[in-house]
């Protein structure tokens, strides 16, 4: 049995800024209101006539993570991808980084876990390289969430959170198992599936049916219960935060960096205060990208390497709740 270990990471976000001033230029909303429940100050969306696209922005992102790994395109085994956002209904986007980056034929799997996405693919990549079937997988996490939105003030209450951009990381084979991903931890409860649901189009509700329906419940758009998502979230974040510590026999004080999924601050700064961390002890960057779901954590987590906030032998949390619902988190000795 092997370990595995990030040893590259990259990330890559559109570079237009929408900030909470111009989105009150096309809805009732204001700064005040959107810092107010969500702590977001500006996100990028990918601007009208880009080649951005979710595989396209997860390329970008992918060929940083390579080169920083001191690999090539050539020494990757295999690709996971995590997107609720892909450039089809199908094929998914792991096959498009394949062509994209010219690769060899290696296997390429999509991920669909939404805001729990990038840690849910990390643990498979994990498994992966712990059974010995792979040395090298790349991860990558993308969204491109804003042409998808409902820019109207029927929509804001979720178009505000909402942003664009891609995460990438290559995993790689680790024979000291001291050191590494230490332990991933998986859940799902779907009965609340429809609190946070894109309903349509699918094969229920086909896009000729949506087109020709009059009914008000049958919408492209994203619906989500705001408040009840946020009360689950903090409850199941601190779960599967302390399942992993507990696996790996460590406390909360040996948290060296949380990095949540960044779907709310004021969910991050609830279990900061909860976990009693200190504000070095935590990554957000929601401030300035807003929620990107799959590519949050991603992002986040390359942004806190970049910034020399993560060193060697510190003992780092992913954690990530979402859509399905799912979370999940992985407890990572750097």
């Amino acid at each position: 049995m092997y370990n595995s270990k990030i040893i590259g990471l990259g990330k890559y976000v559109p570079d237009n800024v929408v900030t909470n001033d111009d989105l009150s230029k096309f809805m009732d909303t204001s700064d005040e209101w959107i810092q107010e429940r969500t702590g977001i100050q500006e996100r990028r969306w990918i601007p009208e006539g880009s080649e951005d696209t979710s595989s396209v922005m997860g390329a970008k992102a992918a060929k940083i993570a390579i080169e920083r790994a001191g690999l090539t395109k050539d020494d990757i085994d295999f690709i996971v991808f995590a997107t609720l956002s892909p450039d089809y209904y199908f094929p998914g986007c792991g096959v498009q980084i394949q062509d994209l980056l010219d690769m060899p034929t290696v296997g390429a799997l999509d991920v669909r876990n939404q805001c729990s996405g990038f840690v849910y693919a990390l643990s498979v990549a994990d498994q992966f390289i712990k059974t010995g079937m792979y040395k090298n997988i790349l991860v990558i996490g993308a969204e491109y969430h804003s042409n998808g939105l409902d820019k109207t003030t029927r929509g804001r209450g979720v178009t505000v959170i909402f942003g664009d951009g891609a995460g990438a990381c290559v995993l790689s084979r680790e024979e000291d198992s001291s050191k590494g991903i230490l332990s991933t931890h998986l859940h799902s409860e779907g009965k609340y599936a429809d609190k946070l649901i894109v309903a349509s189009p699918s094969i229920k509700h086909w896009v000729p049916e949506i087109i020709e329906s009059e009914e008000e419940d049958i919408s492209y758009y994203p619906y989500m219960d705001g408040t009840f998502v946020f009360k689950h979230a903090v409850v199941r974040f601190s779960e599967v935060i302390m399942e992993g510590l507990t696996k790996n026999n460590l406390t909360k004080d040996d948290i060296d960096m949380l990095i949540p999924h960044q779907a709310n601050l004021r969910i991050a700064q609830f279990i900061q205060k909860k976990f009693g961390l200190s504000d070095d002890k935590v990554f957000n960057n929601i401030t300035k990208y807003g929620n990107t779901t799959a590519a949050s954590v991603i992002i986040a987590l390359t942004e806190a390497w970049e910034q020399e906030k993560i060193k060697e032998g510190d003992h780092v949390v992913l954690a990530a709740f979402g859509s399905g619902f799912t979370w999940a988190s992985a407890i990572i000795k750097w």
